[in-house]
């Protein structure tokens, strides 16, 4: 019975990191982030850096209308759950990432967060 115990745990452990939801982009290193754990119902906008813009691991065919498409998904959300993030590869040009951030401004969306990640060795709050 241990031996079974233990054989799921490996595959659980093995299995849980492939079920991350997302779009794979290389994220920009910051110093000075907080660790905000990812949940399931979060909103989340990734740009690739060849400029596909992503919401929630779907691609948004029309990106002039991204304001209006999170608009609608956060209607139904609570006022705590009415922030977006936005992951954006390190590649991505600035403006590509402003743009996306002034179509979620237009729309009446003031709540924004941007994913980094940390560098290698260091601690939280950029001491090392």
């Amino acid at each position: 019975l241990v031996d079974v115990m233990l054989v799921l745990l490996i595959i659980m452990m093995i299995v849980a990191p492939l079920l991350q939801q997302g779009i794979s982009v290389t994220l920009p290193k910051a110093t000075n982030s907080v660790d905000k754990p990812e949940t399931r119902g979060q909103t989340t906008i990734a740009i690739s850096v060849d400029k596909h813009i992503y919401l929630n691991a779907k691609e948004v065919e029309d990106k002039d209308k991204l304001g209006e498409i999170v608009k609608r998904l956060l209607e139904d959300k609570a006022q705590d759950e009415k922030v977006v993030f936005i992951k954006a590869d390190q590649g991505v040009d600035y403006g590509s990432v402003m743009a996306a951030m002034d179509q979620l401004r237009a729309a009446g969306i003031e709540d924004m967060g941007l994913i980094t990640e940390k560098p290698a060795g260091t601690a939280a709050g950029g001491q090392q």
